[in-house]
């Protein structure tokens, strides 16, 4: 078993031998441990505080002891891993659940776009709608009318006759900055210079929350060529304002998905990236209750149509011919133990059996690398 892999970069170990932080540095299975799940077990400790007024006290502890124990698959050199097994608490305010979650969903997306595109024979666009902030008591109020609008959206006639599917995901971002700074001041130096403002003035916008959904859409290839279903960026911004009930939105972003891997992979991490990115969910506890209140009960990812019945293909392993296989092949399992602020790693070589169980079952590549 292994004889036959590169052992350039080996590291030799006996059974169930400890591993140094020194051994795991620059490899693929330590950054994994190292420098992905180590920050954001940190993280979820400080956010299992934020938890208990919202959980049980069960729910806070399984909360807490998220990812406490984690088994890897990887080789000899550590140079590929693979999440073998964990005590994972599912919960989609934890933030190693929800990054594991959005790898495991950009991967489903991407087979789903490519069997879409080869058996059904359609194209993509890929359509982000917006709205205007509004204050932190309003959140739950306006993710409801949010999605109402983007419902009211596509059962429009000429909306619904051209769209044969959809994948869309809800996303809420907040402006924390007091004041206008430098970087702030790049990102929206059209919304202040039309105010007159400048860095260092006090934000109109700061802590207010802005609601935005990127939307992955199925079409028809003539949808592009034929004017009888070809909806110009300014039809797609009348339509959402009247949706929205306001003619004061004045952006919608809509583009094709070209045929290029980078195009298509750039629409899938929009879309499976987080509702809310970590620095402003986590950014204080009132920011988390705000975020947690208006979010908790809404369904975040939608999938309909084509994609609907592709989301159920892919689960019941009807498209496996189109996902990427995983040529690793494993050696040897590292077990990683949470201790108090670091994990604590031993490897061990895989018995005969496991060789061929766990091989077998690590045959295609379930994890997108790229979500962070």
């Amino acid at each position: 078993m292994g004889q036959n892999q590169d052992t350039s970069n080996s590291i030799f170990v006996d059974k169930s031998s400890k591993i140094s932080k020194k051994q795991l540095k620059n490899t693929a299975l330590g950054k994994e441990v190292l420098e992905k799940y180590t920050p954001k077990k940190d993280l979820n400790r400080k956010v299992a505080s934020f938890m208990e007024k919202h959980l049980s006290f069960k729910s806070v502890v399984r909360f807490e002891t998220c990812s406490d124990y984690m088994t890897f698959l990887t080789n000899e050199g550590f140079t590929s891993k693979r999440l073998h097994r964990a005590n994972s608490c599912g919960n989609r305010f934890c933030p190693i659940c929800t990054w594991k979650r959005a790898k495991k969903d950009a991967i489903k997306m991407s087979v789903m776009m490519e069997a879409v595109k080869e058996i059904e024979r359609k194209e993509f666009l890929f359509l982000t709608l917006t709205a205007p902030n509004f204050q932190a008591d309003e959140l739950g109020d306006k993710a409801a009318q949010f999605n109402s609008a983007v419902s009211k959206l596509f059962r429009r006639r000429n909306v619904a006759r051209v769209v044969k599917g959809y994948i869309r995901k809800l996303e809420v971002t907040t402006d924390q900055e007091q004041l206008i700074t430098d970087e702030l001041y790049k990102r929206k130096n059209d919304y202040f210079d039309r105010r007159g403002l400048k860095v260092g003035d006090p934000n109109p916008q700061y802590n207010t929350y802005n609601p935005h959904m990127h939307i992955i859409i199925a079409v028809n290839k003539s949808y592009f060529n034929k004017p009888t279903e070809y909806i110009s960026q300014s039809e797609w911004l009348s339509m959402w304002q009247e949706c929205m009930g306001d003619s004061s939105i004045t952006q919608v972003d809509v583009r094709k998905v070209r045929d290029s891997e980078k195009s298509q992979s750039n629409a899938v991490l929009e879309v499976a990236k987080y509702s809310a990115k970590g620095s402003d969910l986590y950014h204080s506890e009132a920011v988390f209750d705000t975020f947690y209140i208006g979010l908790r009960k809404r369904q975040l990812l939608v999938y309909s149509g084509l994609f609907k019945d592709y989301a159920k293909k892919y689960e019941n392993g009807d498209l496996d011919n189109f996902k990427k296989q995983d040529e690793t092949v494993y050696t040897h399992l590292l077990k990683s133990l949470w201790a108090g602020s670091s994990y604590e790693n031993k490897l061990r070589e895989l018995t005969p059996e496991e060789f061929q169980e766990f091989n077998k079952r690590a045959l295609y590549i379930d994890e997108d690398e790229d979500i962070e």
